[in-house]
């Protein structure tokens, strides 16, 4: 039987197979997308999936918080979420969780929560000596400069003697402080919680909506006629009107004193400090350091503390965590307290036999021998790449030679072997040129990374691996052989000239080409023949299969290697030194880093080290070596390692038949026969 699950947030392509008839094992694979970024249409109610790294990913729509709700509607056949049951009121239903004030009163305030309204008085902190004055429709002063204890408040911050005080501040560096009581809840007060630092109380749990007579209330344990009032608890007074509790709450004063000093007395709603003594205390001591009266101080990014009349008043900011999209991520500044959503940089790469993974995501190969304009702002024409493409005297093939950046009066030329000139005066790593550029190597040794002011970062390996990667600011302002960076994969290639090239590859990347014939290592008239060129030979196609094997298996579930694979099929139809598939291995490691997946050993297990010699050493050579150094733990392992050893080492005859050519995931312009990865 064949199914379509959503398993940990992926689709699943999967069978279920009986195992002695009373329980089933889940198998299969992550379901493939070429579309990538673009939203996956699947026949699953209640998900939204989207095409990330060649997989679908999915996730559950968000449903609206249900913390403190306590009965809930039965989830409706269709419908993805539990909805909370509401409250009428001025003959309108309102959604459980809604709040609002009085338009003539905004002090006057209203929440509902699961059949409950309740209405309350907003108490303000000021927490400046000069607010400014109130205008129409303000509850509350306003403080300028978003100072708390000292501190800067970016997002919310609580006073942690009292966390039911919240400040915020606005963008425009105002800053309003404010308490509001917590709702009046329907679960009894045997069935609450109040979470250590939280303000109210909330449900520990849910219940079904029970059949009660029509226009009756439930509070706690009591069911109320219409009409009825009752005490909910000691600070708010109900009223059932039409099935609906609302209720009036008293909301406790922002009190001076700590909540250590605090006293609450029987049957009384609210706290209250103690009496103060006669005389008036000026410092404060902490930890053995003696503040002034009005001092303060920070503990961190999130927290701070001042001295107020003898006593210690701390504040702390209280994060929420925003829910980003999926080319977003959490990203905290530095000295600030809160992460923000910040889309992810643009990414191109440029690998092999140049094969290209432009800025939103499309896979393409051309094996151009001249030079290209890679990318560039062609908004505002503050940075320019061009490559250069070298034939090496081969028919068909082509690899990057060198890379030119070029920033306003600045240009800096990247060679092979990681040679680095900077306005024509060759410079070794690191290398800085006060905040315009830094020049420094990968802490691996393998790569030099350029770096901008302007958020630009170009990586080399020194010999034809390309990455550039680029801030969101710049999408919708690109163009070249990386694309115009703006969302949308099915639009990249498009020529100099504007005409949309997706079905034409080959006439798209000349479009590019910059510095006419004397820039080709081969005669233009004959790229012709390096665009229809066949391949001659597979039988080297095994090696691409170190792609798909434990070697790379934690990176494989989370970016699809099939592109990758495909790519290196193509390079190694005629390669020369056997090597060629490290190309494409070392483009898919340097992805999986990015991705924040780390292989430590892929090099030593597949025989693809820096200056490596060309010998064709099996890439299995290394773990077949150490299980002959050890026991065997798996009779079976040593087999299958076997089995793959011999398959490489001595193909069999069907590899030399004439095959058709296999159908690629990349552009299939040509076979080509490029130099080791790293000379």
């Amino acid at each position: 039987m064949s199914l379509q699950l959503v398993f940990f947030g992926v689709i699943l392509v999967s069978s279920v197979r009986q195992i002695a008839a009373a329980e089933s094992v889940l198998s299969g694979f992550r379901e493939a997308c070429t579309n990538e970024g673009e939203e996956v249409k699947i026949n699953m109610a209640c998900f939204r999936c989207i095409c990330k790294n060649n997989f679908v990913e999915c996730e559950q729509e968000s449903c609206p918080a249900v913390d403190d709700c306590y009965f809930y509607n039965k989830k409706i056949p269709g419908r993805c979420c539990d909805k909370c049951i509401g409250c009428l009121h001025e003959g309108r239903m309102i959604d459980s969780g809604t709040e609002w004030t009085d338009p003539d009163d905004p002090c006057d305030h209203y929440k509902c929560v699961s059949g409950v309204v309740t209405r309350s008085r907003i108490k303000c902190h000021t927490p400046c000596s000069s607010p400014l004055p109130l205008k129409h429709g303000q509850c509350c002063p306003i403080c300028l400069g978003c100072q708390l204890n000292g501190q800067q408040v970016t997002d919310e911050a609580t006073l942690s003697e009292d966390p039911c005080v919240k400040c915020t501040c606005d963008g425009r560096r105002k800053l309003t402080c404010m308490k509001k009581s917590c709702p009046v809840l329907q679960c009894p007060a045997s069935k609450q919680i109040r979470l250590p630092g939280e303000c109210c109380a909330r449900c520990k749990e849910r219940r079904e909506e029970v059949k009660i007579p029509q226009r009756h209330c439930i509070i706690g344990k009591g069911v109320h006629v219409h009409g009825k009032t009752y005490q909910a608890d000691q600070c708010a007074t109900c009223e059932c009107r039409n099935g609906t509790s609302f209720c009036e709450k008293n909301t406790c004063p922002v009190l001076e004193c700590a909540v250590a000093d605090q006293i609450q007395e029987p049957g009384e709603c609210c706290p209250s400090c103690p009496m103060q003594a006669e005389f008036f205390r000026t410092t404060c001591t902490v930890g053995g350091q003696v503040y002034q009266n009005g001092d303060t101080w920070s503990l961190s990014a999130c927290a701070s503390c001042e001295c107020k009349a003898g006593e210690v008043r701390c504040a702390k900011i209280q994060c929420t965590k925003p829910k980003c999209k999926p080319n977003e991520t959490l990203v905290t500044a530095k000295d600030e307290c809160c992460p923000k959503c910040v889309e992810i940089p643009g990414v191109c790469t440029v690998f092999g036999d140049p094969h290209y993974k432009t800025f939103d995501g499309n896979f393409y190969s051309f094996q151009g021998s001249c030079k290209y304009q890679l990318v560039s702002d062609c908004k505002e024409h503050t940075f320019s790449i061009r490559v250069t493409n070298d034939a090496r005297l081969t028919k068909s093939s082509s690899w990057t030679k060198t890379v030119t950046l070029k920033l306003g009066n600045l240009k800096v030329n990247l060679g092979q072997k990681m040679r680095v000139k900077v306005n024509g005066t060759k410079v070794d790593p690191p290398y800085k040129l006060g905040s315009v550029l830094d020049v420094y190597k990968s802490d691996e040794g393998t790569e030099v990374i350029v770096s901008t002011e302007q958020g630009i970062k170009l990586t080399w390996d020194g010999n034809n691996f390309i990455q550039v990667e680029v801030p969101a600011s710049y999408k919708n302002k690109l163009c070249g052989l990386c694309g115009n960076y703006n969302s949308v994969f099915r639009d990249d290639l498009f020529s100099r000239t504007g005409v949309n090239m997706t079905n034409n590859v080959w006439k798209f990347a000349q479009s590019w080409a910059v510095g006419g014939e004397k820039a080709c290592t081969r005669p233009r008239k004959k790229e012709l023949a390096a665009k229809n060129s066949q391949c001659k030979t597979k039988k080297f196609f095994t090696f691409c299969k170190i792609l798909k094997t434990d070697i790379f298996g934690d990176c494989n579930s989370q970016l699809n290697p099939e592109n990758y694979f495909e790519s290196c099929k193509f390079d190694m139809c005629e390669c020369p030194h056997k090597q060629c598939y490290c190309d494409s291995l070392a483009a898919y490691a340097h992805e999986c880093k990015r991705q924040g997946i780390q292989l430590k050993n892929w090099r030593r297990d597949t025989n693809c080290y820096p200056n490596a010699t060309n010998s064709l050493i099996s890439p299995y050579h290394h773990l077949l070596m150490q299980q002959q150094q050890q026991p065997p733990t798996s009779l079976e392992k040593v087999k299958h390692l076997q089995q793959q050893n011999n398959a490489i080492s001595r193909p069999n005859q069907r590899h030399r038949k004439k095959t058709r050519r296999p159908k690629l995931a990349i552009d299939p312009t040509s076979r080509r026969a490029p130099p080791p990865l790293f000379s």
